[in-house]
């Protein structure tokens, strides 16, 4: 499957291998790794492998990446015994805290979170 990348964004190039990660799960569409500035016990990046900078993005032309990663995250919930619950969240441009401009979502888990966001 062919892939649009971004040879300039950090996350393509994770993807690609150029980078090393800790991958915790990997298919046609989407590339899960832990974070290197873990958040919470267990902190997972899941990212699609095309580029897309943001939730924002997201069209009827690459939807389906996003419900790919989403897909993904119910796998890896599994694969990490997260049954007790976990948080997924996507930073949506600067003002939202997002660093790298490639779609991520967050898997948040490992700690009892409360309901308030910030």
């Amino acid at each position: 499957m062919e892939h649009k990348h971004d040879n300039d964004c950090l996350f393509c190039k994770i993807i690609k291998g150029e980078i090393p990660s800790d991958k915790v799960y990997e298919d046609d569409w989407c590339y899960a790794f832990r974070d290197i500035n873990p958040q919470a016990p267990v902190h997972i990046l899941v990212v699609p492998k095309g580029h897309i900078g943001s939730v924002g993005e997201i069209d009827e032309s690459n939807s389906n990446y996003s419900a790919k990663c989403l897909e993904a995250i119910a796998k890896i919930s599994r694969q990490e015994n997260l049954g007790g619950g976990f948080r997924v969240i996507s930073n949506c441009g600067p003002d939202a805290g997002q660093t790298v401009m490639h779609l991520h979502f967050h898997v948040l888990a490992g700690k009892t979170m409360g309901e308030k966001m910030l």
